[in-house]
């Protein structure tokens, strides 16, 4: 398929994936030595809708009046290589509605393979997941360290496990894996190996409880009405459930540890999006958890797998006028250079997309109206987000999707929508960004009802596509293309396998240094809302056309130096080794059964 891009470059091939110096020595992002460059001209991308060239024609099944807080929360996205041909596939999440459900009818999500030529084909029933739960999200992981990602969906009654038998195939192990025994609502996982022993551990997040045979008639209570309108209960005045932690035993099971580590949500909050990260620069992992309407957790690891919530001393569990918000979807980004990840959390109507700027030894300031985010999102019911670099600038931008809960507010003469267009705030490369989403092209202005954002170079070109799930109808992925065919913009993307470390290397950190250009970026799992985005890293690198160092510190505690790596390519880095042909880190055995 032809694309309208500029493109620098193109994947090296493999008998050139080699040689590139190795070191010991380790390295630090720092604040690039011009603090207050100039803000960027108006954007010279435009957001594409491609979904249609692309031959994906998934449908999110939904309730017209979403009379029930369980038809309202479906619509997670996850990429996942399932196949390890190179190229990402998309796994949309499917939901029945409660009429459907209470008849035994149950919707199916949808596997799409990449074709590597611009175009996906539908292959759930070949891959044996046409059966699966009333799904919220998705997470991706290596639950058995074999090197194929299995994929985990989070239902309205627990979690399903689908281990990936390497042919192309999934099995459900949900039972044989121990993970049987969560029942609760659960929503959005990930993945972690907090142990240090090269297997993913798996963190459930809970919402609501919610019954089938017990459901809450709209309009009847306080907490089921919006602005005088008859709505949906919940999810306040109705009683949250409490979280889980499953230690991965590295024999294919797993144990709930939840208690003893000390994240069981003894308050039962609404818990939506978890994310690990090492916010505190120990070496051990810790764990951000956003809970719709209530404080945040910021779960601090003392290193022996138990962790105190530190959420209100480091300034991220409310707002930053000390109130409770909705808090959704969850991104992790290093937009202003300073080797720290910052936090952005996006929420409901009437409130604002809060950006938690990270100001280090585990303080953060509330800086969402400062950078100019907050006053673009008080009117809209943000969900999946991400920091990500669109133009290949090097400096990150942040994207948001949205979408009300309520169809009755389209009752209203005037007010919110029940369907919302998304916001693109582009990097001002001063700390601050501004709205250019009506400057991007027409598909950003399209109104739905979203809720899933995932990022991917989905054809393999140096270039982020977004990927959206949205709760009625049709999903839509945008593509960006240059509208300046001058663009010098460089890049470069890593594809990462741990020896040591976990094989999908997950929390591996990466630092690219540029010239004065210094970033960094994490291999995630979870994040987003319900969502999963692509475990590939991406730099975008502006007129460089050489990364001097490449820093990973890897999972397992040691840290990695690669130098001058040309722009322009896909590159794969064996833990210990360093640049390697493709073929390297791609199994070799079977999947472990």
């Amino acid at each position: 398929m032809s694309r309208s891009i500029a493109l620098r470059g193109t994947i090296l091939p493999l008998a050139c994936l080699a040689l590139l110096a190795l070191s010991g020595s380790s390295s630090r992002a720092q604040a690039p030595a011009h603090a207050k460059p100039p803000a960027p001209v108006a954007p010279d991308i435009q957001l594409v809708d491609i979904t249609k060239s692309t031959g994906i024609n998934f449908t999110h099944l939904s309730s017209p009046d979403d009379k029930y807080i369980a038809e309202s929360m479906s619509g997670g996205v996850a990429i996942i290589d399932y196949n390890r041909d190179g190229y990402p596939d998309i796994y949309f999440t499917n939901a029945p509605s409660v009429a459907m459900a209470l008849k035994g009818q149950s919707a199916v999500g949808a596997l799409y393979r990449n074709n590597g030529n611009g175009t996906f084909t539908n292959v759930t029933r070949q891959a044996g997941l046409e059966h699966t739960c009333w799904a919220m999200g998705a997470a991706v992981g290596d639950y058995n360290n074999d090197g194929w990602p299995d994929l985990l969906l989070t239902c309205l009654n627990g979690v399903e496990l689908f281990r990936n038998n390497g042919n192309g195939t999934f099995t459900n192990v949900t039972k044989q894996s121990g993970l049987n025994v969560d029942h609760g609502w659960a929503t959005g996982a990930s993945f972690a190996d907090i142990d240090g022993n090269g297997y993913d551990d798996l963190f459930v997040p809970h919402y609501v409880v919610f019954h089938l045979h017990h459901l809450p008639k709209m309009g009847s209570a306080q907490t089921c009405e919006y602005q005088g309108i008859a709505v949906q209960c919940g999810p306040r005045g109705l009683p949250g459930s409490p979280d889980n932690l499953y230690r991965n035993n590295g024999n294919g099971t797993f144990t709930d540890i939840s208690v003893q580590a000390g994240v069981e949500n003894s308050q039962h909050l609404y818990g939506l999006t978890s994310v690990w990260h090492d916010f505190n620069h120990s070496g051990h992992l810790d764990l951000l958890v956003a809970n719709d309407s209530g404080p945040n957790y910021l779960y601090i690891n003392n290193g022996h797998n138990h962790f105190t919530d530190d959420a209100m001393l480091a300034g991220v569990a409310y707002s930053q006028n000390g109130h409770e918000q909705a808090n959704m979807g969850v991104a992790l980004g290093d937009y202003m250079h300073t080797g720290r990840f910052n936090i952005a959390i996006t929420h409901f109507s009437n409130e604002y997309t809060s950006v938690y700027r990270n100001d280090g030894n585990l303080n953060f300031t509330d800086v969402s109206y400062a950078s100019g985010i907050a006053r673009s999102t008080t009117h809209d019911v943000g969900w999946g987000d991400a920091f990500v670099d669109l133009d290949n600038s090097g400096w990150e931008d942040f994207i948001q999707v949205n979408g009300h809960v309520y169809p009755q507010v389209d009752t209203r003469p005037i007010g919110t929508r029940f369907r919302e267009p998304k916001l693109l705030f582009w990097n001002n490369h001063n700390g601050t960004f501004r709205n250019v989403s009506k400057l991007v092209g027409p598909a950003m202005q399209i109104p739905q009802v979203s809720r899933g954002l995932a990022v991917a170079d989905l054809f393999n070109n140096g270039h982020e596509d977004i990927i959206i799930e949205n709760l009625i109808g049709q999903p839509m992925i945008l593509e960006p293309e240059y509208t300046d065919h001058k663009n010098d913009h460089h890049w470069v993307e890593f594809e990462l396998e741990g020896v040591k470390s976990n094989r999908l290397a997950l929390n591996a950190v990466l630092t690219a240094t540029a010239g004065k250009l210094v970033q960094k970026q994490e291999i995630l799992s979870g994040g987003s809302y319900l969502s999963q985005s692509s475990l590939r890293v991406h730099f975008g690198l502006g007129a460089h056309t050489t990364v001097d160092t490449l820093s990973i510190h890897w999972p397992a505690g040691e840290t990695q130096v690669i130098k001058n790596i040309a722009a322009d390519h896909i590159y794969a880095i064996k833990e210990g080794v360093g640049i390697v042909p493709f073929k390297d880190i791609r199994p070799t055995a079977p999947a472990k059964q």
